[in-house]
């Protein structure tokens, strides 16, 4: 795909990007695809699909109690726990507000780890990164932003999730579905939407603006960014997902370079572009 591309003028030293089908097939790959980034945020999906993969084991039940009181794994998963992004505090009740958490993701996972006996890498291995054959991705901290992976890794769960393998469909549905519709809350990097739609573990574009898809992907796009200059998006409509990894921190350079670079891809998707 020629709009892959773009990324050359990233002003980033190294970058790599990829578009995978719904089908599974790789519509085009640019840059240093094996290549092993800091994911950030974008370990949010990898954890949360694992978290998922327990539910249907029936370890964890989506609305039993974990994280503050009134709070469920539902709700750490949709950041509606009402915990602080960073730090072990209360600033809200459960389903009132959409808090983006980095501390809901980590009580999460403990609590997964204590349901399973398993420590959350090892079972994030074990559940989704070992059966996808993502052999190049490992989880080296937090569970919320410290995965390191390759583009190539990633094609691999991007393609799962337009096709369930490891899930119910209907599981992976849900996950795509806004959870407490209707709240707002800031989603970092591009300031307050109302609403700040998200399903379980995955940010949901809807209708928010700014935002760091395209202006023409569809409001049924899914995925997440990291703050390590990452993202990856799944557009249901497009029946393609898109995965860049970069180099630089997210900033104003990102905020200029990925709406384009995403309508890019999606206008050559729709010509029928890729290999």
């Amino acid at each position: 795909m020629q709009s892959l591309a773009m990324i050359e003028n990233w002003p980033v030293q190294t970058a790599a990007a990829a578009v995978v089908r719904a089908d599974g097939t790789l519509a085009g790959a640019h840059g240093p695809t094996a290549q092993r980034f800091p994911l950030a945020s974008v370990t949010k999906p990898l954890a949360a699909y694992a978290v998922l993969v327990a539910y249907e084991e029936g370890a964890v039940e989506l609305d039993e109690p974990a994280g503050p009181e009134g709070s469920t794994v539902r709700h750490l998963l949709a950041h509606t726990s009402g915990l602080a992004f960073d730090e072990h505090r209360v600033m809200a009740a459960p389903g009132t507000r959409r808090i983006y958490s980095n501390t809901g993701f980590e009580v999460l996972a403990d609590h997964v780890a204590k349901a399973t006996d398993i420590p959350f890498a090892e079972y994030l291995r074990q559940a989704v990164l070992e059966p996808l054959g993502m052999t190049a991705t490992t989880l080296e901290g937090s569970p919320a932003k410290d995965g390191v992976s390759t583009v190539d890794d990633l094609v691999r769960f991007a393609a799962e999730v337009q096709a369930p393998r490891l899930l119910d469909a209907r599981t992976v549905l849900e996950a795509m579905t806004v959870v407490h519709p209707g709240l707002t809350g800031v989603l970092p990097g591009y300031g307050h939407q109302r609403p700040n739609d998200w399903g379980l573990g995955f940010e949901i574009r809807d209708g928010k603006s700014p935002h760091w898809t395209g202006g023409s992907s569809s409001p049924r796009t899914f995925g997440h960014f990291g703050q390590s200059g990452t993202f990856l998006w799944v557009d249901p409509d497009a029946r393609a997902a898109c995965v860049a990894l970069a180099d630089r921190a997210f900033g104003p350079w990102a905020v200029e370079a990925w709406t384009p670079f995403t309508d890019a891809v999606l206008a050559e998707l729709r010509r029928g572009g890729g290999a």
